[in-house]
């Protein structure tokens, strides 16, 4: 049973998050519908549409939601709503109009990613003078750092995605579409629990070297090296794991380079501690990788992070220098890729403890053998 996050809850999130917009020279935040509103207040608007909606947060001012006055009931239904003070404005008037009432004509404002163009040019519209950033720009660590009950949350939906994993080994591969084994994923993470499914990836044989390969009419083959990549949200929160199978005996080669993808992933995910630059993490398993002599199929970043979306802050990237901090949430999963060959990649989400890293996906890396 999921315990649902109290009204106090959302009230510190929404403190927090003021208090880090005033840190950062900014005079505020307006957030929109998107993961940052339902993070921040509980509020999830099902069917965005062009009316606009805006949750205001200042510090020391209490927060305030501008919604459409139909949709008025359901914002006030939110878990987070008894923090904050709801307004509803009617078709016919100026939402723009509404909401700069409650900002400063020559503030400076952190916007959702999210937030339409459409309503970001009206406020400009409303008040010239005022300026803006995106979220993801001025604020990017604002969700970075989980608290315990979202850790707990993503090792729950690492879990389902675990099982879901172990469930799949059992179904046969040969002479089926890459498509059909998607769709069992996709089953199978719903059967353990996920409400969405944001991707099933089975790249089979030389299918495998495109990291994002869409699931095709492929028939998989006996002698196929098969990579699964597949995740979603469950209970809100995220996950993302990736384990490469062989359709029979695989070949010397592809142990070889299976066990070099394993190796630099367990060395990139023993060297996670605090205050270890999120590039280094990059850079470690990059070094197994390269001194393989398969450098240049190493071909993306070695993580991202991972919360209410399935990609976020912080980025295990060359040129990130953000340190970790404990709480942080992310994916290891460096992978070689052989154009027109196979490919590997090995994938955990991994959370930043007071002492290392700590797995929240803990099936094998070994390389299993299916039918």
């Amino acid at each position: 049973m999921v315990t649902s996050l109290t009204r106090d809850a959302y009230e510190r999130r929404m403190e927090r998050a003021a208090a880090v917009a005033a840190a950062e020279g900014l005079d505020g935040l307006i957030v929109t519908p998107g993961p940052d509103l339902g993070w921040l207040c509980g509020y999830h608007v099902t069917a965005v549409t062009e009316r606009l909606t805006a949750l205001v947060l200042a510090p020391g001012a209490r927060p305030r939601l501008l919604v459409p006055a139909l949709e008025r009931p359901d914002a006030e239904a939110a878990p987070g709503a008894g923090a904050l003070d709801v307004t509803g404005w009617r078709d016919g008037t100026d939402p723009y109009g509404e909401l700069a009432k409650w900002l400063d004509p020559k503030g400076r404002y952190g916007v959702s990613d999210a937030t339409w163009a459409l309503h970001l040019l009206g406020l400009q519209r409303t008040l010239p003078d005022s300026g803006y950033g995106g979220l993801s720009e001025v604020l990017p660590m604002l969700r970075a750092v989980k608290d315990a009950y979202e850790v707990e949350r993503l090792a729950a939906a690492g879990a389902a995605a675990d099982a879901t994993y172990d469930d799949i080994l059992g179904l046969p591969f040969a002479g089926r579409h890459e498509r059909e084994v998607a769709a069992d994923l996709s089953r199978l993470l719903v059967r353990h629990g996920h409400s969405q499914v944001d991707f099933t990836i089975v790249g089979s044989g030389p299918n495998g070297a495109n990291p994002h390969h869409e699931a095709g009419d492929r028939l998989i083959q006996d002698g196929d090296m098969v990579v699964l990549d597949f995740g979603g949200l469950k209970d809100g929160y995220g996950s993302d794991t990736t384990r490469t199978v062989h359709v029979g005996e695989p070949t010397a080669e592809e142990r070889k380079v299976h066990d070099i993808v394993r190796e630099a992933q367990q060395a990139a995910f023993e060297a996670v501690r605090p205050g270890v630059a999120c590039q280094e993490i990059d850079r470690v398993a990059r070094q197994v990788i390269k001194a393989a002599g398969y450098g240049e199929y190493f071909i993306h970043r070695t993580g991202h992070g991972i919360g209410v979306t399935t990609h976020e802050p912080p980025y295990l990237v060359e040129g990130e220098h953000l340190p970790l901090v404990p709480g942080m949430c992310f994916s290891i999963e460096p992978g070689i890729y052989l154009p027109g060959r196979f490919g590997v990649r090995i994938e955990d989400i991994v959370t930043c403890t007071e002492t290392g890293g700590r797995r929240l996906n803990t099936t094998e890396h070994g390389m299993a053998l299916v039918r």
